[in-house]
């Protein structure tokens, strides 16, 4: 009965659209929150980190059908000359701005650009920006974010911001859906 129900279940699944992982790149300047947000995801719990000297991979599954393999890279500036060697076969970017940091909010904003100027980086991969850190004092609203970062002039691309609270979880689930489904899109365009 057990393999019976497996077997259906398998069946059901790729009738309906489950797929593999697909893989997503969290990119963003250091302190941002993108270690605090993948764990949050992938295990319901803030977990304290230290500066991502190197990255983190996990496989989590955010909401049912939606399966992502995310690669949290490190955001120190000399590490960030390593990001193109990630981006290959990305079909989801996560882009995180401590929404706090107004002071860097030009530095972000040149990261993505770089980013998205790369030759690595596939050209209409959908970007989701977390805007990290809502309940900080003086942070930035999103419409503010968009338009210090100038995201409306990404014509070629899906992009979504979500603002959050990485420590609650505030916003992450919001961000990952939208993602889900800018990324399912993009692979319908792309197969």
């Amino acid at each position: 009965m057990g393999l019976w129900l497996s077997t259906l279940y398998d069946t059901l699944s790729s009738a309906f659209g489950e797929e593999d992982p697909s893989k997503i790149i969290m990119l963003g300047l250091d302190n941002a929150g993108k270690t605090t947000i993948l764990y949050k995801l992938k295990v319901n719990e803030v977990v304290s980190s230290i500066p991502t000297l190197g990255f983190n991979v996990e496989t989590v599954t955010p909401c049912k059908g939606v399966t992502f393999t995310v690669w949290d890279v490190g955001g120190q500036d000399r590490i960030r000359q390593l990001w193109k060697h990630y981006y290959s076969g990305t079909e989801g970017l996560v882009y995180v701005v401590d929404s706090s940091d107004t002071h860097r909010i030009a530095e972000a904003k040149e990261e993505l650009f770089g980013i998205l100027n790369s030759a690595e980086m596939p050209a209409s991969c959908p970007i989701v920006v977390i805007a990290n850190k809502r309940d900080m004092p003086n942070a930035m609203k999103p419409s503010a974010i968009i338009d210090a970062m100038d995201l409306r002039s990404l014509r070629n691309r899906k992009w979504h911001i979500q603002a959050c609270c990485a420590p609650s979880g505030e916003g992450i689930y919001e961000a990952v859906t939208e993602l889900g489904r800018l990324v399912k899109e993009f692979k319908r365009q792309h197969t």
